[in-house]
């Protein structure tokens, strides 16, 4: 669902009460829509996140960390020039639409003071960020609209900015009863819920659907159906409680933990749903891990490409290659007919087309024998006939063994190729991409111009995810293979455990003793918790994993990276539990 009018005045409430005050320590623009200001309140140190974007447009502070590129672009560093130490004097949402003024007193190049304004606005596909000065002369826009984009309403730098134009609706927030009754009159026989978000400005339908619900006791209730009076008294109510900023955020999830909606007040009509205090907060859980995979989806596309193309041409040649095998099988019924023809040698003359011979091998229940009609060649004699099979026979014999091996190849190949796709699913910086990419360049799917442009270097050692369990053991888990190989292989000792999901691809985990002793079952269960849930039984509500001592792995000679052979281990049944995990998770 899209961020409403009501859901952006619980935020500017929050922020109001947390950052009024508050000065800037440093701009990030870590994507391209979006902006990070790292503040310092009265409450400690706190991140607010702008997100202008099309996909998931919001604002509100987040603990979601971002990695920055290296180079901030254009608008971050004229941001940082004009802000950086800038002290946040309002905040303001005009006319409940979906916009918030962010409204900072800092000082100019000549020293003196003045304000500077940063309005985001928070209109779907049309979301933008525009800074301007204390004027509302547009200094610079993260997305400039001219007279290509739009003929109604330009953004650009100079000009003076303008609020988007008005929508043919009401602001709830200044209707009273008389309006509101003599609408309602009027509306005829429509669902109430599509009424309320026809008629009234910056209401989304979930929202919609909880006033019906109040009133009727059903979400899909008609105009017809409900006291009119009534159904003003809860509306009423409703946003009387955002005048007087009383926010209580909700969220709604599923019962396989889905979220499904959230919403400034409680959303009574599902239910089931999770009361959260900040409103930052729900969009951090809302947003968070739809954000990661736009990110990696849109970062890593070409990796993908280059990934998928190599499953499709493997998975052809394994279909041919055991179409291959099974005509192989051909090869001992070659055999059995040139040791037919050796046996009746005598019977046979060069000229023959077709000879029909008994096979005492294959005796019936009656005591007879079957026979084999074989076709020749009438220009050979019938020994160059028998070697012609032999000859058919050699070939298939050879080609079983050489398919065998080519599709053990291949099925190692589809293997690593698996594996790369699962890391891509668990990458969580631009830092794993990178690293991703040096593989597939090290393993020769790509060049590594290709793989790695505009002069980005990966870091000297791999990264990592740490855990710390309950009983205070580090767990280190790599999110592809050069940090799965280093974690393995250069960071765990000899008498270390190391985790991995059964017969599946997915992540090397590795639990560090450094002289504790040996872990309880607890600790156990948690680092194989860590290794299904980064694994390709992501989501399976019961998981198989192997675990060993490092010293019993052995790196497949010649093999991917990440890859290793073990003969000796253990196994462990899990449930993995996001939330536990994600506590003990090292920040």
């Amino acid at each position: 669902m899209a961020l409403d009018a009501g859901f952006l005045a619980a935020v500017a409430a929050e922020l109001k009460q947390i950052a009024m005050g508050a000065r800037i320590e440093k701009v990030y623009q870590p994507e391209r829509d979006t902006v990070v200001l790292q503040m310092r309140t009265f409450e400690g140190g706190k991140r607010l996140l702008i997100n202008a974007g099309s996909a998931n447009p919001r604002v509100g502070f987040t603990a979601v960390s971002l990695e920055n590129p290296q180079n901030p672009p254009q608008f971050c560093v004229l941001l940082r020039k004009h802000l950086s130490g800038a002290k946040l004097i309002s905040v303001s949402q005009p006319a409940f639409e979906r916009v918030l003024v962010f409204e900072w007193e800092t000082r100019d190049e000549m020293g003196f003071l003045c304000t500077r304004k940063l309005i985001a606005e928070i209109m779907g596909k049309y979301s933008n960020l525009i800074f301007t000065d204390g004027d509302e002369k547009i200094l610079a826009v993260l997305r400039p609209v001219d007279f290509t984009t739009s003929t109604k309403r330009q953004v650009l730098p100079g000009m003076r900015y303008e609020m988007p134009p008005a929508q043919d609706k009401i602001n709830p927030l200044t209707c009273d009863a008389h309006t509101f009754l003599t609408l309602v009159k009027a509306g005829g026989e429509r669902p109430v819920d599509k009424w309320i978000t026809a008629t009234f400005l910056g209401i989304s339908s979930g929202i919609a659907r909880e006033i019906t619900y109040r009133v009727a006791g059903k979400s899909d209730a008609l105009l017809s159906e409900v006291n009119d009076k009534k159904l003003f008294a809860v509306f009423d109510q409703v946003f009387a409680a955002v005048k007087e900023e009383r926010f209580e955020p909700s969220l709604v999830s599923d019962e396989n933990g889905k979220f499904v909606e959230y919403a400034f007040i409680p959303l009574t009509h599902y239910g089931r749903y999770q009361s959260i205090k900040s409103p930052s907060a729900v969009l951090d859980e809302w947003f968070g891990k739809r954000d990661k995979e736009a990110r990696v989806k849109q970062r890593a596309a070409d990796v993908l490409h280059i990934v998928n193309n190599a499953l499709t041409r493997v998975l052809h040649k394994l279909e041919l290659q055991r179409g291959e095998l099974a005509q192989c099988e051909e090869g001992e019924r070659y055999r059995k007919m040139g040791d037919l023809i050796v046996a009746n040698c005598y019977r046979l003359e060069r000229g023959m087309t077709k000879v029909s011979l008994t096979d005492y091998e294959d005796m019936h229940e009656d005591g007879s024998f079957g026979e084999v009609e074989i076709e020749l060649d009438p220009r050979l004699t019938p020994t160059a006939n028998a070697q012609r099979f032999y000859k058919k026979y050699n070939k298939s014999k050879n080609a079983r063994v050489e398919l065998t091996k080519q599709i053990a190849i291949g099925e190692g190949e589809l293997a690593y190729l698996e594996s790369v796709q699962a890391a891509l699913n668990t990458a969580e910086t631009p830092t794993d991409l990178v690293e991703i990419r040096e593989e597939l360049a090290r393993s020769g799917y790509a060049s590594k111009s290709k793989m790695i442009p505009n002069g980005q270097k990966k870091n000297a050692a791999p990264g990592y995810a740490e855990y710390r369990t309950t009983g205070g053991y580090r767990v280190l888990c790599g999110k592809n293979n050069l940090q799965n190989e280093y974690i393995t292989h250069k960071i765990a000792t000899k008498t270390d455990y190391w985790f991995h999901v059964k017969n599946m691809p997915g992540s090397h985990v590795v639990m560090l003793l450094e002289g504790k002793g040996e872990p309880e079952a607890t600790d156990f269960t948690e680092a194989a918790s860590i290794a299904a849930l980064f694994s390709a039984a992501e989501g399976a509500p019961m998981t198989e994993v192997d675990y060993t001592l490092v010293r019993q792995l052995k790196k497949a000679p010649g093999g991917k990276p990440g890859f290793v052979i073990y003969h000796t281990n253990w196994s462990a049944i899990v449930s993995p539990n996001k939330e536990k995990i994600a506590q003990l998770r090292v920040k």
